[in-house]
């Protein structure tokens, strides 16, 4: 996709902010309650709300993530959409933590850069809807 059909793209472009908080956690094994899991051959990460933790057990957390998802369909075929979001988040300062699904994205934030995060992205010309 050239320079200008993805700023058309984000001009047109809704995200949303999940309301509560998320941990990225390391384990064994699928955690319950988890939104995503990703297993290779070293580890296993779950990405989880951490009002569902519990007393389940893992072997690292890191926590106080926000969720913001990209609230319209991605093509799978969608070129640069990634690498305009995390520039753009990269040149704000804030860190992220991005999961692919088959037709939308998520992109994780602390909570204390959340705001510096929605402008970045209402920047880049998006609407994003917060709790």
């Amino acid at each position: 996709m050239k320079r200008n059909e993805i700023r058309t793209y984000f001009r047109n472009g809704r995200a949303a902010v999940s309301p509560g908080s998320y941990a990225i956690v390391k384990t064994t094994r699928a955690l319950a309650g988890s939104l995503a899991v990703i297993r290779d051959d070293r580890e296993t990460t779950c990405i989880i709300e951490e009002t569902r933790l519990g007393r389940q057990k893992f072997l690292g957390f890191e926590g106080d993530w926000r969720m913001i998802t990209f609230d319209m369909v991605l093509p799978l075929s969608l070129v640069g959409f990634f690498a305009a979001v995390s520039g753009a988040l990269a040149e704000a300062g804030v860190n992220l933590f991005m999961v692919s699904a088959y037709t939308t994205d998520h992109v994780f934030v602390k909570s204390q850069k959340l705001e510096t995060a929605v402008k970045a992205l209402e920047k880049l010309g998006m609407t994003v809807r917060r709790p």
